[in-house]
Formats: C-alpha cells, structure tokens, sequence
C-alpha cells in the first residue's frame, strides 16, 4: 500500500471514529474483524468493483487506444502469459498492461478480490463463482539433467521414477496435486527431496542434478540443459484455463485479451515449440 504502520493505524483510527463502531479486536496476539468490520469490508469490496465496473464502462468508450489491462497467471504459466501479452501488444500497443505470475493461491485471492481482469491457469476450484474456458493443453513432463542415469532411455516405468528424488512446487499447487494424484493411482509415493514456490527454481535445481521435476512443456524448456525423460504414463495431459469472476464486465481491452487467448494461444504455443 506504500503506507507506513503509524499511517494505517491513524486512517482506521478515523475510520472507527466516523462510524462509530470498532472494526477490529484483538484476541491473545492476533487482530480480528468483528462484525462491523466485516460489513465494512463487504462493503468496501462492492465500492470497489463499482467503481471498476464504472472504468471499464469509461473504458469502453475510449474504445482499446489507451486503455488497461490486468492479468494474473500462475507462475508454471509465466513464460507463456508473456508471449501471449507480447503478441496481443503487437496487435493493440497501446493497451497499458499488468502481468503477476503468482501462485495458485495468490491468483485466486486477486480473484476473489476483483483486483484483475482475467488469469491463466490450470482447472480453478469448482465451488468458487467463476467463469472457465479452457484454451489449451497443458502438457506436463519430466524432466532431468543430462547426466542424470535415467536421460536417454526409453519407456521408463513409473516405479522406477518413484526411486528417483523429486524437486517439486509447494504443498497446493495445481501441478504437485496433479503429479501426486497420479503416482497415487498407480500405488506409488513420490519421494520429495526439494520443494519450490517457482519453475524456475525447479528448473535451476534439476539441472544442478539435485533430482527429477516435473513441469509444464510450455515453459522454455529447450533453451535449457534439461533432458525430458520417456516415462510410462508421460506426458500427463491437463489444460490451460482462461479465468474471469463469474458475472464480471469485462473492459474492451480485457475482453479483446481474452478472445485473442481463446483464438491464438494453441498457435502461438505452436510457434514457441518450433523456434
């Protein structure tokens, strides 16, 4: 918020004060909203897409010259949000862009909060309202150094995987839960050696030969020294997801983004693999 501690207190402070109410309590050493608070933040929350609503409507009118645009994507999604932006620019330049690569659950809250226009991820949670339209696949791999001694053979079995260490994102993350789900179905534990919050730390560490990964084909694995292995069960197949809160109206600008990422992003995938 760019605000120093003294500064929030003083603007709760007075807010307490005009509405006459405590908007927080304090229980052992941990700060709670008591009911009035959570009104207040209801509240806020719908002022606050209000007034978004109202600038996207502005917006609207603008027409895409100058106009803004706000995308979260998950982080095994980063290399391919910006080559997706990077395309959509070159077709509107003027459209003023934010991208955050986030973790799943970060994403989510900018969704809950309406601090976004639109995210790219992998399936969301079905009990939460939103709107999800699968763009296009996601494959997911293993990977590993090129001295690791399973790099180079062919139709590994997915035990003798399960013997190798494995470097893998954080408790929660879509890609862990869908790699753990499978070797569980198939009766096997993974062996977690490593955990990261990003790819790229997975990346970093598999190729230091600190174990195996698992990561998706549409992350810049060919300008690395990184092997994809040939495993039993390999690639698993799951999709990308364009995300919205359900009901939300969408800006020109992001609705333009969405229907370019409906339309385009398999071929500009495409297009990446062969570069």
């Amino acid at each position: 918020m760019h605000l120093s501690q003294p500064a929030v207190s003083m603007q709760i402070k007075q807010l307490e004060e005009t509405l006459g109410l405590p908007l927080f309590e304090q229980i052992g050493k941990r700060i709670h909203l008591t009911e009035a608070g959570r009104e207040t933040l209801e509240a806020s929350r719908a002022v606050h897409r209000e007034l978004a609503n109202l600038e996207h409507a502005l917006g609207d009118l603008r027409g895409l010259k100058g106009g803004a645009l706000s995308v979260s994507v998950v982080s095994s999604a980063s290399y391919l949000g910006a080559r997706l932006i990077a395309a959509f620019r070159q077709i509107h330049p003027d459209v003023r862009v934010s991208l955050n690569a986030v973790n799943r659950e970060t994403l989510l809250r900018h969704l809950a909060e309406n601090s976004i226009d639109v995210a790219l991820m992998g399936r969301p949670p079905e009990n939460l309202d939103l709107l999800a339209q699968p763009f296009m696949d996601n494959p997911l791999v293993v990977i590993a150094s090129p001295s690791h001694p399973l790099a180079g053979m062919r139709d590994i079995l997915l035990k003798r995987l399960a013997e190798e260490p494995f470097v893998g994102r954080e408790q929660g993350s879509g890609t862990r839960s869908a790699v753990e789900k499978f070797f569980e179905a198939n009766g096997l534990v993974l062996k977690v050696a490593m955990e990261m919050n990003k790819n790229e730390g997975i990346k970093q560490a598999v190729e230091a030969g600190l174990g195996v990964g698992v990561v998706s084909l549409h992350g810049e694995l060919a300008k690395r020294n990184l092997r994809i292995l040939d495993v039993q069960g390999f690639p698993l197949l799951r999709k990308w997801y364009l995300v919205q809160r359900q009901g939300k109206r969408l800006s020109a600008a992001a609705q333009a983004f969405a229907q370019f990422v409906l339309n385009e992003a398999a071929r500009i995938a495409r297009v990446e693999e062969v570069d």
